[in-house]
Formats: C-alpha cells, structure tokens, sequence
C-alpha cells in the first residue's frame, strides 16, 4: 500500500512538495502524529488507505472507522478536531428510531481510529423508558470544553436537545444535561463560533411541518435565543441547515428540504435576522449536507448531487456561495452514501466523514490546494 504521488517539487515555494512511502513507512516515520493525527505541512506526508482513489485526485486518504461493531447500523456522524487528533461520533443500533439507538465516539491516532465507544444513550433521569437517540454534533468552541449535541426521543416532531462536555478532548464525558425547552441546539451539522463567542447553529423542527430555524447561545450553553421560522411549512419543507460564514456579519445557510433542492438564506447581522429561503441552482434527494470554509476564502460544500437517492456523493466550490461548481464526486456506486460532515483541520485538509450504507462511517480525506471546479451548467453534474 503506497501513499498518493503528488506534484513535483515547487520552486518558488518547497513546502509544497511531496512523499511518496508505504503505509508503514509513513507511520514509522512519526508524521501520524500529528495534530489530525494524519498529516501535516510543510513537506506534508500524505497516506492512503484501501479503496484510495487515483493520483491525480484530491482524495489522500479513505478509510473506515470501523470494520466491526457492537450495533449492525449507523449514521449521522460528526467530526471535530481536538489537541489530540480527530474525534468522530455517529448513532449505532439496530435500526433508526429503535430505542437501542445510542451515540458512540471513536479516535484516529497514529495506528488508526479506536474501537467505537458508547458515550450516551436515551435514558432520563425519573423515566423508565430508553429512548433512541439522534444526530450527534461535535463542536470545539475556543478556550472551552468540548462540546457533544445530540438528540432523545421517539421521533424527531418529538425529541428533545441534550448536551455533554468534557474537558480531556472527549476521553470523559459529563453527565448529560437537557436543554431549555424548545432548543435543540445544532439539528445536525456544526454550529459556527462568533468573535464574541456566541455559537450560532442551524436548526429546525419537525413537529408542525419541516421549519427552519437558527438558535444561539454562549458558555455555558444554559441560555438560549433562537429566531422565529425562516420558513413556511406550506411553502418549503427544509430542515438541517449548515452555515458558512462570509465576513462582516454575513452569514448564509445551505438546507435540506422536501424539494428537490437545496435551499439558502442569507443574514446580514451575524444571524439576528434572516432572508425568505429561496432555492438554489443545486439539487436534493431529500437528504443532509455540511458545508466549510477553506483557508484560501472559497467555500466547499459536501452533499448528493441528485433529486433522488443517496448515491452519489459530490463535492462544489464557490467563491461567493452562490454559484457552485462541480469539484469531484466522492461516491458513485449502487449504495447510500449520506449526511456528511466536512471540518477543515490544522493540517489544511478537509475531512469528511459520512454514512456507508448504513452499515460503517467512512472518513476520507481532501486536499483543498487539488480541488478545481468545472461549470454546472442549470445545475447539472459535467460528465
């Protein structure tokens, strides 16, 4: 198993250039541990994991967090990037919305990711019944404890938000805590920090029609704002909304919705107030999406490129976050590939994990620096 070769040696600028060792070279080489514990720059030693992708592709890495698990099923994952490295959470059991359901973690070191631990499950305080659980978030806000979202109860017109910390980049968890009624915290993709502190997160509600709506809060997270709905239940089904931040107060969300499309609103005001939802020139199977900011300003947007199914998995850029284009396509086989999460990390590449047919979380890595977009001419992926 050899690593991706990459560009050439640049001149006018060495760090750029590139490995090319074995797996197990790489690892003895001490770059795994790093602060992603996979890479770093300059000189970055990329690896590449089974199943890697070609040479020329902005892939570096592709790999499972697991192989076996306690639970036969699995989704909605989220990433972080702690001190210690990466730490991924997802909801396993026997099947969604079954009361098994938990929230399980899992670490990436230099010898890979760690056996998936169970950190929450959906039992409360002066109630018999074990309740599934839904949509961990992971989140590290600056100078702050790690923080897990995630969501209890039967279904999602009816769960609730709770809220975990710790202090050790999730080794130990506090006892869970739910929150305010009515709050739910970041639905399913991760919330955005402000200069003030302030975590802005996109959220919505089932329980009268898919509505959209964006709540706030600071440390330590135990009062809550939250906007009016952005959205007609009658007018757009959307829920799951992820955020880019644009600068000088301008925020946009990207959403999910029942129309064959993703939807966008824009604020001007760091998040006080919202535009109408409109649509946008991208489509939707009805499915979840994450979106970040790379460090050279565009934005990069992780979703499946389809009105129906869940197969493939794409990858857009934009600079302006309003029109897209089509950068590469992560997944296209037979299969659902979904909800992903996307991070930019410490090492400059974007990490992704995602749902792999319900049965594992895969994680693939990105280079930004490889990623070049091609014109979708009325939202059609170019063949």
């Amino acid at each position: 198993m050899t690593l991706h070769p990459e560009q050439p040696m640049n001149s006018k600028n060495p760090s750029r250039s590139r490995l090319q060792v074995s797996r197990r070279e790489w690892l003895k080489s001490g770059a795994a541990v790093m602060a992603s514990g996979l890479v770093t720059r300059p000189g970055r030693v990329l690896a590449a994991a089974a199943g890697a992708q070609a040479t020329d592709s902005p892939e570096v890495l592709r790999e499972f967090l697991y192989e076996a698990a306690s639970f036969p099923q699995c989704h909605a994952s989220s990433v972080v990037e702690t001190q210690h490295g990466l730490l991924a959470t997802w909801f396993g059991g026997s099947g969604e919305g079954h009361s098994d359901v938990c929230i399980y973690t899992a670490r990436r070191t230099a010898q890979g990711w760690s056996q998936p631990e169970r950190v929450a499950e959906g039992r409360m305080d002066g109630d018999d019944r074990r309740y599934p659980c839904w949509n961990p978030v992971l989140f590290q806000p600056r100078g702050e404890p790690l923080l897990l979202f995630y969501k209890v109860g039967p279904k999602p017109s009816s769960w609730w938000g709770m809220l975990k910390t710790s202090t050790d980049n999730g080794r130990n968890w506090s006892a869970p805590r739910r929150l305010p009624a009515h709050q739910l915290g970041p639905v399913r993709a991760k919330p955005i920090e402000l200069p003030d502190g302030t975590l802005v997160c996109g959220s919505s509600t089932e329980d009268a029609g898919w509505q959209v709506q964006i709540e706030s809060s600071q440390s330590p997270y135990r009062r809550w704002a939250r906007t009016p709905a952005l959205n007609l239940s009658t007018e757009w089904g959307a829920i799951q909304p992820t955020l880019l931040q644009h600068g000088r107060g301008e925020l946009q969300i990207l959403c999910r919705s029942r129309q064959r499309a993703i939807l966008e609103s824009w604020s001007t005001n760091d998040g006080i107030s919202w535009s109408p939802l409109a649509r946008t020139s991208l489509p939707n199977p009805n499915s979840g999406i994450d979106s970040v900011r790379l460090d050279d300003g565009r934005f990069l947007l992780v979703y499946n490129h389809a009105e129906q199914g869940r197969t493939r998995l794409n990858l857009a850029l934009s600079t302006d976050g309003r029109k897209w284009m089509a950068a590469h396509v992560i997944e296209d086989e037979p299969g659902e590939f979904s909800y992903p999460a996307a991070i930019l990390a410490r090492d400059h590449l974007v990490h992704i994990t995602y749902t792999w047919n319900r049965r594992k979380i895969r994680h693939v890595a990105v280079d930004p620096d490889r990623l070049h977009g091609r014109p979708m001419e009325d939202g059609r992926w170019p063949e």
